[in-house]
């Protein structure tokens, strides 16, 4: 089968291929962005994020992140899992002013927490540009990056397993059309596998539930109640964010988890287009970007943004690496945050769909870190490499609850991916044998021909 040629600018597809391939984005992250205020809601009594509110957040986000980073980087940020644990326990949080807080009064003071925890995003930038990346990625080479790659993608393989068991059959055909359209598939079809597992697997979900079938729980595969209560045009119920310290010292610190998410991200997204964006447009600018994208959340009552693997999968999976096929996922989720009723529907999407769709996407990902040590022709006949890579992947995948520990009597949790980048840096300093030079490796870039 011959190899695909990988697309850097999608104008030339046509208008309208680009508008499809940008809807194929969104689906990717639709599921995994709107879940996140569907979570906090339950910690929160139901007056917690709004998913209106995510969707601008997440497409307002991306753009500040693009134009940070010289609109070169082909990511979506979506809503971060990794500040759950910081709402839950500003949540729960009883004591001092918060004693007879509702739920509602509480949530602002969440969002302080990340506002904060994205100005740290801006001090890492700073120190990188001042010291300089090179000094700083010394500390980051292919055998911390790469097993922290492998780790994303494992790390989220129980949520696929876990959305796909609500409807075996659902998750099956979604899966099996995505790789028929990718392997098979002919001409524009071929690059929106994604899409076509969407709508193909949603039709039968529709069919089925016609027929009387339900999901292995009992429940119904679709429905429509919130669709049917939902308005057609409504502005997001923003909401300005507060500051306290107790909450600040909950959220802020999960910065330093998603911080390292965000080096590792940017390490697949880089070897995924084959270009090192680390180094160009550089990390600092990335960086910025994120941080403005979760403090400008947080600000107006949302959740904090991340890069989101599931559209490095879609890239992996399209071979579209054009930035502007993200940007315009972006506005259809600006868009889709005034419309309740078509939020609503996507949001109606069975689990299941999302579940086998995601056994790709989240696969592709960790298939992206194992071919960056590939590459980059990391040796693990020495003991140094095999020690800091083995203990990497026990870190992400081990402590899937991640670590939690009290400072001034507040709870703070580390994720198992914090934790196996802090641990892989730590090492990677310590243990002699370090000769990785960054730039010094020669990557295979094909260039787009004008």
């Amino acid at each position: 089968m011959e190899q695909q040629e990988p697309i850097r600018d999608a104008r030339k597809l046509g208008i309208p291929k680009m508008l499809i391939l940008g809807l194929q984005h969104m689906f990717a992250m639709f599921g995994a962005t709107i879940l996140v205020p569907i979570l906090v809601n339950g910690y929160f009594n139901g007056e917690g994020l709004s998913i209106q509110v995510t969707l601008i957040c997440a497409g307002l986000g991306t753009l500040f992140f693009h134009l940070c980073a010289k609109l070169k980087v082909p990511a979506f940020l979506g809503s971060s899992f990794a500040f759950l644990g910081g709402f839950s326990t500003v949540a729960n949080l009883n004591t001092g002013k918060f004693a007879n807080m509702t739920m509602g009064e509480k949530l602002p003071y969440a969002c302080g927490g990340i506002v904060v925890a994205g100005a740290l995003y801006l001090v890492l930038a700073l120190i990188i540009k001042l010291i300089g990346i090179k000094k700083v990625m010394r500390f980051l080479p292919p055998v911390v990056t790469g097993p922290m790659i492998i780790c994303i993608g494992l790390s989220l393989a129980p949520s696929a397993v876990s959305n796909a068991s609500q409807n075996w059959l659902l998750a099956i055909i979604a899966l099996g059309t995505v790789i028929i359209f990718n392997i098979w598939g002919k001409g524009m079809f071929r690059i929106i596998p994604i899409l076509m597992g969407v709508v193909i697997s949603y039709v039968v979900a529709i069919i089925l539930n016609a027929a009387g079938m339900t999901n292995a729980d009992g429940s119904a595969i679709l429905n429509f109640a919130g669709v049917e209560a939902a308005k057609w045009v409504g502005l997001p119920p923003f909401q300005i964010c507060k500051f306290d310290i107790t909450a600040i010292l909950v959220m802020a610190p999960i910065a330093l988890a998603t911080m390292m998410e965000h080096i590792g991200d940017m390490s697949a997204i880089s070897a995924t287009c084959g270009e090192n964006y680390v180094e160009d447009p550089g990390l600092h600018r990335t960086l910025i970007g994120d941080g403005l994208a979760t403090a400008f959340a947080g600000l107006f009552g949302g959740p904090a943004n991340t890069t989101y693997g599931e559209n490095t999968g879609v890239l992996e999976l399209s071979k579209v690496y054009d930035p502007r096929v993200i940007r315009l996922a972006a506005v259809y989720a600006i868009v889709l945050s005034f419309i309740p009723k078509m939020s609503e529907v996507i949001g109606s999407m069975p689990t299941a769909i999302i579940g086998g769709i995601s056994f790709m996407l989240y696969g592709m990902i960790s298939a992206i870190g194992i071919r960056n040590v590939v590459e980059n022709k990391v040796d693990f006949t020495k003991s140094r490499n095999l020690v800091i890579a083995a203990v990497i992947l026990v870190c992400g995948l081990g402590f899937s609850g991640g670590l939690t520990f009290n400072i001034a009597g507040t709870s703070i949790t580390l994720t198992g991916l914090a934790l196996a980048a802090i641990a892989g840096v730590i090492l990677n300093a310590i243990l002699p044998g370090n000769d990785y030079v960054f730039g010094a490796e020669k990557v295979n870039i094909k260039k787009n021909e004008h």
